[in-house]
């Protein structure tokens, strides 16, 4: 065991002196740190002897206070002051707040080196080291020994018994278990944390210990994972080995990461599983197969369609699983489309993505509805994308354009446009292309033929055509509206097989 405050005092060689805080005398050091930066605490892991020539220190009484208390918070065994150096009058707020506390505050003579004291708890530490490494080996030996079923868990209560304490992996953003069959937070914890723990990685400071009532809390980020943060609850005062326990949080992430790799295999085959489905290539059995294989409900799915940058979309079915949600999903032409049971609420699916991303979700549906579920979802995206709401339920948003349901839509853009994509089926669509450009250019020859690298009377001859095979008169304004119109309900609805 690591030696105790009461027996590096009695060092004869070293002449350390007590000058409050005996109540601490059997405080376990693991290690001997010096350090004259401000707020020392900071630089504490647990279960240290802080070393300092003064500097450290602040000169009015409530710093010095506040100091006193905020070691003891972080974990520090004793605070010890080099004498005739850099440190203001200890205040007798001070000594009292280290009795209370307590907290040893040891008193170094001059000239003794602080390397001295340093030798010693390092010596007195060999033994501790061994034990460390054998513990090591046996957290990492966990991974092998956990099992096949129940891995994660089986694991996670593995290294809750080596290292004596609970353990919870939750997600720093809700701070919901990251694993859906975890263990969640207690609700005093959870509230406590509520207002600790920043929504960014890396707003965690490793190995600051924290005081809920009697219960220290130890905060760390799980390497490789944004979002995933390990909560260390010791079951006695002593705190955990701080190097052993990031190990323990190095054999947690290769856990999360074994997690994720399953993950994405299972969305390579529901990407392809959606591909076939949307284009019309399976029977009603056979998807209703494929739907129980990926754990959805074959008659109550909904269809979800989701439009952002590509970053924000990648980790769609990794955080709906952590909250108890299967999905197959399916990103095409810089869209995500999932099929997820409609239980899962609005506001989980506002919480996997980042506030700029829009969301159209489907009525519920069942399997022989499932291509009708993918267009009620692209429209309610449009809907969404063109209104101030970021999740839009199919029918039960604004109307778009005047309109309030893909039929219509579809029928608007049969009627002004299907002559057009007929002819153009099986070709280039340099028809559609242009008269998209036309009307985004404000119908400038010129600024049009720029923007497709062609000459202006191509333009000019593609948008004659298009008025030849509608029947529309291409220079009436009301014309082009509807056709403007048309095309944004065209696009919006449109999915690239």
């Amino acid at each position: 065991m690591a030696m105790t405050v009461a027996e590096l005092l009695a060092e004869p060689q070293l002449g350390l002196r007590l000058l409050a805080g005996a109540g601490g005398m059997g405080n376990r050091i693991t290690w001997a740190h010096t350090s004259d930066l401000p707020r020392l605490w900071e630089w504490t892991t647990g279960g240290e002897i802080m070393m300092t020539n003064g500097m450290s220190i602040p000169a009015d009484a409530e710093g010095q206070v506040e100091l006193a208390r905020e070691l003891v918070k972080a974990g520090a065994s004793a605070l010890a002051v080099g004498e005739k150096m850099h440190a203001p009058e200890l205040r007798p707020e001070l000594i009292e707040a280290c009795d209370s506390l307590p907290l040893p505050l040891i008193n170094i003579p001059y000239p003794l080196p602080f390397i001295a004291i340093a030798r010693t708890v390092a010596e007195a530490s060999l033994i501790e080291e061994s034990r460390r490494l054998r513990q090591t080996a046996r957290i990492y030996d966990l991974l092998r020994l956990a099992g096949a079923d129940d891995h994660g868990r089986r694991l996670l209560q593995g290294l809750a018994a080596e290292l004596g304490s609970r353990l919870f992996v939750i997600d720093r953003r809700c701070l919901d278990p990251w694993h859906p069959d975890w263990e969640k937070l207690p609700g005093e914890l959870s509230g406590w944390l509520a207002g600790k723990v920043g929504k960014a990685p890396g707003t965690v400071k490793n190995f600051q210990w924290l005081r809920m009532g009697e219960q220290h809390v130890l905060m760390m980020d799980i390497p490789t994972h944004a979002n995933a943060l390990l909560l260390v609850l010791p079951d006695t005062e002593q705190h955990p080995d701080a190097v052993v326990l990031l190990h323990a949080a190095t054999v947690l992430g290769l856990e999360l990461s074994r997690t994720v790799l399953a993950l994405e295999g299972q969305r390579r085959l529901g990407s392809e599983f959606l591909l076939q489905a949307f284009d019309g290539r399976y029977g009603v059995a056979e998807l209703e197969r494929r739907l129980g294989e990926f754990g959805i409900p074959a008659q109550d799915f909904v269809v979800v369609s989701m439009s952002g940058e590509n970053g924000d979309l990648a980790n769609v079915h990794v955080d709906l699983w952590g909250h108890g949600f299967a999905s197959a999903c399916l990103n095409r032409a810089g869209r995500l489309h999932l099929l997820v049971s409609k239980e899962c609420p609005a506001e989980l699916m506002r919480h996997v993505v980042s506030g700029s991303v829009r969301i159209g979700v489907s009525a519920p549906a069942g399997v022989s509805g499932i291509q009708t579920a993918l267009q009620e979802s692209l429209w309610s995206l449009g809907t969404a994308e063109n209104s101030a709401r970021q999740l839009v339920r199919y029918r039960e948003g604004p109307s778009w354009l005047g309109l309030t349901s893909h039929e219509e839509g579809a029928a608007l853009v049969q009627r002004l446009l299907g002559p057009v994509i007929d002819y153009e089926r099986g070709r280039e669509p340099d028809l559609m292309h242009t008269l998209k450009v036309y009307l985004d250019t404000q119908r400038s020859w010129q600024k049009t033929a720029a923007v497709l690298f062609t000459h202006r009377q191509t333009v000019i001859y593609r948008i004659r055509k298009i008025g030849e095979l509608t029947g529309l008169d291409m220079g009436e304004t009301s014309t082009l509206a509807q056709l403007w119109f048309a095309l944004q309900i065209h696009e919006a609805m449109d999915f690239p097989t």
